[in-house]
């Protein structure tokens, strides 16, 4: 048995995933007086984001169980001891990350969330699940937040903040990235400047689509 598939976290993970489903009908009305074109430039401007965030502020945003599946195999299998995510929510990714550290032998996950809702439903969800302590929520911009005291070398990098930001977020971590260092980009196709970026040649990343929507990127050399 692991972290992951304990009944305590399995129960909490099946709640939360529950919630998740329930509020999409919620989440989608909360943006649906915008057409199309309006969310797309929201989404890839690196400041009407916000705008569309704050409509969004009490959803859980969650990735889905496939995807959280594969960040709790990639840490283990990476044997990841220092791990950075941009982009909280309710934290289920963050519970995935922090189940493989605990598996790991232990670490530090640093994430970041804007939203003070979301880091307090964040935080209520790592301590039930027994993981708070591998955790550090940093509150407020991740441009800031990111952007002093990580780790010396990152062994994984999940984004799934706001998408325009995905190139910025890198530009912070980049340095501090170990060689086959994972970095997962959820729906990353709302980023077509990180896509571009990681999949250039001699770009020294090996980045590869996968699954729904996702980017797996390996760092090399």
């Amino acid at each position: 048995m692991t972290t992951l598939t304990t009944p305590k976290l399995a129960r909490l993970l099946d709640g939360l995933f529950a919630q998740a489903s329930a509020a999409a009908e919620e989440t989608s009305l909360a943006v649906a007086d915008l057409s199309d074109a309006e969310r797309a430039r929201m989404m890839r401007s690196k400041t009407d984001y916000r705008e569309l965030y704050g409509r969004l502020k009490h959803a859980p945003l969650a990735v889905s169980r496939e995807t959280g599946a594969l960040l709790y195999m990639l840490a283990r299998g990476a044997r990841a001891r220092s791990i950075v995510e941009f982009g909280t929510s309710f934290g289920i990714s963050t519970l995935h990350l922090a189940a493989a550290l605990r598996d790991n032998g232990g670490g530090h996950l640093i994430t970041s969330e804007f939203e003070p809702s979301k880091v307090a439903r964040a935080k209520d969800n790592l301590t039930a699940g027994g993981l708070i302590d591998l955790v550090e929520i940093r509150e407020g911009d991740a441009l800031k937040t990111l952007g002093t005291d990580l780790p010396e070398t990152i062994d994984l990098v999940l984004l799934d903040g706001a998408k325009a930001l995905y190139p910025d977020i890198l530009d912070l971590v980049e340095s501090r990235l170990k060689p086959g260092a994972y970095i997962v980009a959820d729906n990353a196709d709302d980023s077509p400047d990180y896509l571009a970026r990681v999949r250039a040649a001699n770009s020294g990343y090996l980045s590869v689509p996968f699954g729904d929507d996702v980017e797996l990127s390996m760092r090399l050399g």
